[in-house]
């Protein structure tokens, strides 16, 4: 069984040096050929490999690999020949000569190739020829003088002309060849220092490589291929500013150098100029327009700028043109996940293993594709089979991490990431989510050694810098909970406690600066936790506890969507359980204490004698159309508090607000993941209130939200009928937009996607979509604020007073 895999896997590596040649992928073909030897040692595939090397201009390695296969093999013409040409490519003309005749004096005898025979025949002959002016790269000595006769001559009066043109011909012909020569060996003597330059770059000896193309470069300035490898071993050092500039001298000095087209491509998106970047690789593409490594490359610069449908487009042409690119294979998985063709997204993941079983980014990939659909257990087999690939392989501790933060194991996700930071202590994504974890579950000191050390680490990417901006926030609010881990839970009140500019710029991700000049910041920890140390005695689980967290947990289950992408969060089921057990026991209590009071006002008013009214007896009960559990109260009369009846006069003790139902919501969902901006926006400030609320994204650019887009049909036809009715939108500013226009009807009746509504009205917009009340009939309880981008198609709840 060994022995099969075996022979299937160097049978697929045999295809793949045959595609890598074909396209002139030397390197690859290199790679492919060592991994070969390192299996068996042929002499073809040594011959093979001095051939790949000749191409790279690497002749030290062509002498090298030639003379190791004259060891095996020492009749192989072809070796000979290999050797012969490096050694005259490096200006060692009589050591080729030689060669060549060891050569063919060692093969007269043999069985040889005959075709071989004589192409080395040939270069001998020239080489023969060639001897009189050449040897070892030098000029050869000049004629002897001329006869004293021919001087003489040439000193009297010239009678005949002709003469004396035929004696200056052998020497226009000699400085003609000196010329030449000097010119070979200028060229030979460039392409020897370019091929040092680029083997050091492969070497990985960057500095080395930078110090060889700056000689190269101080006598040719405009050196194409010098720039080009000088800014390859720049961008490998991550100096990609340095790297673009010499890759736009080599553009300057030579535009149809597709190379330094793609180069730079490379490098600008590195460092994230995505639209930069495909403009230089779409270049490239035309003077290789069947490059695979090209169109690759821009396949992952589409996708990483979420342009999912461009991606699939050059990641397949890809594929087509080098079916055993398994990285190519790999991301079109990921990018079909994103646009929700689902089942060619799998087939191409499986297709990426079955190239190679051992591709542990493949196995990431179709893990972050399985937890995308909310597939758990298959998202964590893969990663184990990564893990099991490579120990040290840090991304899978990073989504293993993540993938058990989003399932509520906060105990878990830490002991994954600390795994994963014992190879990579800084590896800023495993530290910031590790300190959320900690966070969540109360561990503040270890919290805040995680946040500290995110907040002060360089970094190089925007994605990181958000995360920077995230740590100091949720530093800030680490401290404010330890600093309420031992008082009543009454008191723990982020919204009002917190500074509205400090939660919206939480909510906005903003760089801190403006909040910390504003903002007085949180007590040290060391205070805090004096004043918040939790007893040891809190944590003893009593049989009461044990019996309310497991009704909490049988009744937060209720709130689990069993569809695609929503993830069974144990942490989050908790948290609804307790909010609706408190939530009851706060309506039970107003209701018990609403008709004791109702009882014994009858029974004074039976002794006086006295009855009062109905309507002043309705008016008791409740004064809002909703029922005697609500109130019409605004949101600057009402606390968010939950606790605010306690502080109610008597004549309000009786009432219960939607707001304070939700409250007690708002409040288990801030302790349950501390790390999610959810606040009250009343509590913010007022450009901020307006237009605020809870996005639900169906489409987000050209990606399909598994969550939420099965609606997408329904919302997208009662969107489009409420124009036509209409007949008017709200742009951005919240201003009327006309649509009464009969050719813009039109065009909403044709509409067929987002992109084609947005095209109607040419800017962002909203509508109000209504919700009519079931208890009456006719009235509008609350609205749904359809909204529509360039970005996709949006729905946010709000809360309406119609």
């Amino acid at each position: 069984m060994a022995v099969t895999t075996s022979s299937a896997s160097a049978q697929s590596e045999r295809q793949a040096l045959v595609k890598a040649c074909v396209s002139r992928d030397w390197s690859k073909a290199i790679r492919i050929l060592n991994s070969l030897l390192s299996q068996a040692c042929t002499v073809q595939d040594i011959c093979n490999r001095a051939f790949c090397y000749s191409k790279l201009e690497l002749h030290k390695h062509v002498i090298k690999d030639c003379e190791k296969a004259l060891e095996l093999d020492p009749y192989n013409i072809q070796i000979y020949i290999l050797k012969g040409h490096a050694l005259a490519a490096l200006g060692k003309g009589y050591d080729a000569l030689q060669t060549w005749k060891q050569a063919y004096a060692s093969v007269l005898d043999q069985s040889v190739d005959l075709k071989q025979l004589l192409e080395l025949q040939d270069l001998l002959a020239n080489s023969k020829d060639d001897s009189s002016v050449v040897s070892d790269g030098q000029i050869a000595e000049s004629p002897k003088d001329p006869p004293s006769s021919m001087t003489s001559s040439s000193n009297s009066t010239c009678k005949s002309p002709v003469k004396t043109v035929e004696r200056e011909k052998p020497l226009q012909r000699e400085n003609a060849v000196a010329s030449q020569l000097t010119q070979k060996t200028r060229s030979i003597s460039l392409d020897l220092r370019l091929s040092r330059g680029i083997a050091q770059v492969n070497d990985g000896n960057y500095d080395q490589a930078i110090a060889i193309f700056n000689q190269i470069l101080r006598d040719n300035p405009s050196s194409s291929e010098a720039l080009i490898g000088r800014g390859t071993a720049y961008a490998f050092q991550r100096k990609l500013d340095i790297a673009i500039a010499d890759f736009s001298k080599a553009i300057l000095s030579n535009p149809t150098t597709g190379e330094a087209w793609k180069r730079r491509g490379q490098a600008r998106a590195a460092l994230g100029e995505s639209l930069e970047a495909v403009k230089d690789l779409t270049k490239a593409l035309e003077f290789d327009p069947n490059s695979s490594d090209i169109l690759h490359e821009r396949g992952m610069v589409f996708f990483k700028s979420k342009d999912y449908i461009d991606a699939v487009a050059d990641l397949d042409t890809c594929v087509r043109l080098d079916k055993d690119n398994k990285s190519a294979y790999s991301y079109m998985g990921l990018a079909l996940v994103s646009v929700g063709e689902y089942k060619r997204a799998f087939e191409a993941h499986e297709k990426a293993l079955q190239l190679d079983p051992n591709f542990k980014e493949g196995w990431c990939h179709m893990a972050q594709s399985y937890q995308e659909l909310a597939e758990a257990e298959k998202a964590v087999e893969c990663l184990q089979r990564a893990l099991s690939i490579d120990r040290r392989f840090v991304n899978a501790y990073r989504l293993l991490g993540l993938l058990k933060h989003g399932l509520g194991d906060h105990k878990g996700a830490i002991r994954e990431l600390s795994a994963g930071l014992e190879f990579d202590k800084l590896n800023l994504e495993c530290l910031y989510l590790r300190a959320s974890s900690h966070h969540a579950i109360g561990e503040y000191a270890n919290a805040m050694k995680d946040y500290d050390a995110v907040v002060n680490m360089d970094i190089d990417s925007q994605e990181k810098f958000v995360l920077q901006c995230l740590a100091f926030y949720q530093r800030e609010l680490a401290l404010y909970a330890a600093s309420r881990a031992n008082v009543n839970y009454k008191w723990f009140n982020l919204d009002d406690d917190i500074h509205p500019m400090f939660k919206e710029a939480w909510c906005k991700r903003l760089h801190p600066k403006g909040v910390c000049e504003v903002v007085v910041r949180q007590p040290p920890l060391r205070e805090s936790l004096k004043k918040g140390r939790v007893k040891q005695q809190d944590f003893i689980m009593t049989k009461p506890k044990k019996l309310l967290l497991e009704t909490a947990d049988r009744i937060g289950k209720k709130i689990q969507y069993y569809c695609p992408g929503f993830l069974h969060n144990k942490r989050q089921h908790r948290m609804a359980g307790l909010a609706a057990i408190e939530v009851a026991q706060k309506v039970s209590s107003t209701w018990q204490a609403l008709r004791k009071t109702l009882i014994s006002r009858s029974k004074s008013e039976a002794k006086g004698g006295k009855r009062s009214k109905k309507k002043e007896r309705n008016n008791v009960i409740s004064e809002n159309r909703g029922g005697v559990c609500c109130s019409t109260s605004s949101s600057s009369d009402t606390s968010s508090s939950c606790n605010c009846h306690e502080e109610k006069s008597s004549s309000e003790r009786f009432t219960l607000s939607w707001e304070d139902v939700y409250a007690i919501a708002v409040k288990w969902r801030q302790v349950s993941e501390p790390c999610d901006p959810v606040v009250w926006v009343n509590k913010l400030s007022e450009e901020f209130n307006t237009g605020f609320g809870s996005h639900t994204p169906m489409i987000l650019g050209q990606a399909k939200i598994v969550r939420y887009h099965p609606n997408f049909d329904r919302a997208f036809a009662i969107t489009k009928n409420l124009m036509l009715e209409r007949k008017e939108v709200y742009n951005a500013a919240n201003n009327l937009v006309d649509l009464s226009n009969p050719a813009k009807l039109e065009a909403i009746e044709a509409a067929r996607s987002c992109c084609d509504l947005f095209g109607t009205v040419n800017e962002d917009f909203w509508i109000v979509t209504p919700c009519y009340s079931t208890a009456f009939e006719g009235n509008r309880s609350m609205d749904w604020v359809s909204s529509s981008s360039e970005s996709g198609l949006r729905y946010k709840f709000l809360l309406s007073l119609l």
